[in-house]
């Protein structure tokens, strides 16, 4: 294993088939090292098959398996490989007989962490998921948030270089979902690669350096989110007028006749002040400035001039759009 590979990941024709149901078929992923990448899909579309394939947790049909470039072997066992990944699925169990401290100092001598270098990890990842100060409350007393949490520092009490999250933010509150998106944030900026599964998009594109899609088992999209954004995000301009969609229906005439724009609607009601107007625009940031010094000229009583981009949920619906077609 080279850690400092330029994949932390990477699966060769990925196949997994339960009795007659085929449930990843001949997927090929790269997730570059140190990257955060976010796994979306539909239920059933095999997000959770391939997340438990990279965690050893079951066994492929057929395909690769690599990990800094080495291999995953099937007739050997390779502790060093498995030491490199940490796991949380989305139903992970929590010993309510335990309070937060023994529970975590449970499994980091499952992972045979010694002496002050338990103890000191123990200290290091209660104070990154915050929750030292419930170190001696039991678990079943622990919030929804606080649980998924303690669950984190279960999963990165070893130090893996690669953490497998399946659905960790489900059922979160928005405060828990951002102090979850807060810890992603410190292990990324720590070099940890992270491979994160979520219906949530918006907290995805929020995260995200890349992102993959899978429909029926398949991997459709594998990418940098930049890059999904450049190719399928279209940008559309959003004017706010003073006036009504009535008493400026004059304008729209002189707005088709300008170039790049396309598809104009009223966002706002017929009589209702200030109108709001919206197109979609192909131009650059220089074209956007001079269309709206075009606007000017033209007597456009601008109130708000607005870039909208298409997030990443419009995109997903699109790309399965395209897929079903």
């Amino acid at each position: 294993m080279n850690p400092s590979h330029p994949l932390a990941v990477t699966t060769t024709g990925l196949t997994k088939r339960y009795d007659r149901s085929l449930a990843l078929r001949e997927v090929d992923l790269d997730i570059p090292r140190g990257s955060l990448y976010g796994l979306i899909g539909p239920n059933g579309a095999g997000k959770t098959t391939l997340i438990q394939l990279l965690a050893i947790a079951h066994e492929p049909t057929l395909g690769e398996i690599a990990f800094f470039g080495e291999k995953l072997r099937t007739d050997r066992p390779q502790p060093h490989l498995k030491r490199q990944i940490g796991y949380l699925p989305d139903d992970f169990p929590v010993y309510e007989d335990l309070n937060v401290w023994d529970y975590l100092d449970y499994f980091a001598r499952l992972y045979h962490l010694q002496g002050k270098a338990r103890q000191r990890r123990l200290q290091e990842v209660l104070e990154l998921v915050n929750l030292g100060h419930k170190r001696h409350s039991p678990t079943s007393q622990l919030s929804r948030g606080m649980k998924q949490r303690l669950g984190l520092a279960r999963t990165i009490i070893h130090d893996p270089a690669i953490l497998l999250l399946d659905e960790p933010v489900s059922g979160l509150d928005p405060i828990a979902r951002q102090e979850f998106r807060e810890v992603m944030t410190i292990l990324h900026d720590l070099g940890t690669t992270i491979l994160i599964s979520s219906h949530l998009l918006s907290d995805l594109a929020e995260l995200c350096t890349h992102v993959g899609i899978m429909e029926m088992g398949c991997l459709v999209e594998s990418t940098p989110l930049r890059d999904l954004y450049d190719r399928f995000s279209r940008s559309a301009l959003q004017l706010t007028l003073l006036g009504t969609a009535i008493t400026l229906s004059d304008r729209i005439p002189v707005l088709a006749e300008m170039p790049q724009i396309q598809d104009i609607q009223w966002l706002s009601a017929p009589d209702t002040s200030p109108a709001i107007v919206q197109f979609h625009y192909a131009g650059t940031d220089s074209d956007r400035v001079d269309l709206l010094r075009a606007l000017i000229a033209a007597d456009f009583p601008i109130v708000e001039y607005r870039l909208i981009q298409e997030n990443l949920e419009d995109i997903f619906l699109k790309i399965g759009h395209t897929q079903a077609i």
